[in-house]
């Protein structure tokens, strides 16, 4: 019963997550400054996840950002260990 709850909670955080870094794609699409709550949620949310792979992997020609793609990668590849181990 915990673990079904646990996988639940795994797949929930990771899709909310995964929309976060969408929302944040498209914010920088449309130069939001970020002053707003909801835009300081997101950037605040999603800029440890992305912050890492920008370390990992430099922006190409300093101008595209891969760095969201990498994430959702990982992210998409880490529930699916988690959620093996617990069945």
């Amino acid at each position: 019963m915990v673990q079904a709850y646990l996988a639940q909670f795994i797949s929930i955080f990771t899709q909310l997550l995964i929309f976060a870094i969408f929302a944040r794609v498209i914010l920088s699409w449309l130069r939001v400054p970020p002053r707003g709550f909801l835009v300081m949620a997101i950037i605040e949310t999603t800029e440890p996840v992305l912050g890492f792979f920008r370390r990992v992997i430099p922006p190409l020609g300093g101008i595209v950002d891969l760095s969201p793609l990498f994430a959702f990668l990982a992210l998409d590849l880490l529930r699916s260990i988690l959620l093996r181990l617990l069945a």
